[in-house]
């Protein structure tokens, strides 16, 4: 029963689950997508050490959840958080534009790791995030 409990808020968590209701933009009008400018893959060194750095347009809202699509998996989302500093880690913020950060958790990256998909986690158009006109 314990199993089941602790399956069950897993299976509910934003970070794992591209289910959420709240994540997504059901638009008619225009949505765009973005590719992250930055990606870090270093889940050895503990919770949000895999993530990805995106940047959205000034005047655009994103969508609360970004999409990891690895061939051969299941899509994976996770997270975002924002970025507050003008740069970060080597990444100038672009004229008008704002940077976001999207997690992965940490169990899904290492499972995609031990299953030699390091490669694929690194693909900047294997990560993507949905925007829209505010």
């Amino acid at each position: 029963m314990g199993v089941s409990f602790i399956s069950d808020k897993l299976e509910r968590s934003p970070v794992m689950s591209c289910n959420m209701p709240y994540g997504f933009f059901q638009t008619k009008n225009a949505k765009y997508y973005t590719y992250p400018e930055k990606i870090v893959i270093q889940p050895w060194h503990g919770q949000h050490h895999t993530y990805a750095v995106f940047q959205i347009p000034n005047g655009y809202q994103h969508e609360y959840l970004f999409r990891l699509k690895i061939p051969g998996e299941p899509i994976h989302c996770g997270g975002l958080v924002p970025v507050k500093q003008n740069f970060l880690a080597g990444i100038p913020r672009k004229q008008g534009y704002y940077l976001m950060q999207g997690y992965l958790n940490t169990r899904i990256a290492l499972n995609l790791i031990v299953q030699g998909k390091i490669n694929q986690l690194l693909q900047p158009q294997n990560w993507q995030l949905g925007y829209v006109k505010k």
